[in-house]
């Protein structure tokens, strides 16, 4: 399946400006555990590194940082692992199992996000195509026993 069909296309942005703090109520806010950083929020949106909840509690949570002071561009991942809208699930998959990342920014042919595709989402693809699976089984099971009355 092609990754613009499987992305989340509510990916949160914000500037490598943004304080811990302010990533965190944003966080909070949209419901999300990360935030793709960018070079403009407003409008192109190309995607510089990403920045989760983990990296916020490991990187300034415990090591006694001030949120408030501590910006995203310090701590986010980069360079950024990025996958094209036009890709299957399977390289963005063995991409994620190459660079050891639960979380690929998506964009299109310009390089501006457009989604953002996660660990989740693949295992949700998986789930249901393996129930497909088990339907055409099913079905093939119900045809037989419906035929050789």
């Amino acid at each position: 399946m092609l990754l613009k069909h499987a992305c989340t296309p509510e990916v949160v942005c914000c500037s490598g400006s943004t304080n811990a703090q302010e990533a965190a109520h944003l966080m909070r806010q949209k419901h999300v555990g990360d935030l793709v950083i960018v070079d403009d929020p407003d409008d192109e949106r190309v995607p510089l590194g990403i920045v989760t909840d983990r990296d916020i509690v490991i990187e300034v949570l415990a090591k006694g940082l001030d949120p408030a002071s501590t910006n995203l561009a310090s701590l986010m991942r980069n360079p950024v692992v990025i996958a094209l809208d036009s890709e299957d699930t399977g390289q963005v998959l063995e991409r994620m199992r190459a660079h050891g990342v639960r979380r690929i920014p998506v964009v299109n042919s310009s390089g501006a996000a457009i989604g953002i595709v996660t660990l989740d989402d693949l295992l949700r693809l998986l789930v249901a195509e393996m129930n497909a699976l088990f339907e055409v089984t099913e079905t093939g099971q119900r045809r037989e026993r419906h035929l050789r009355r």
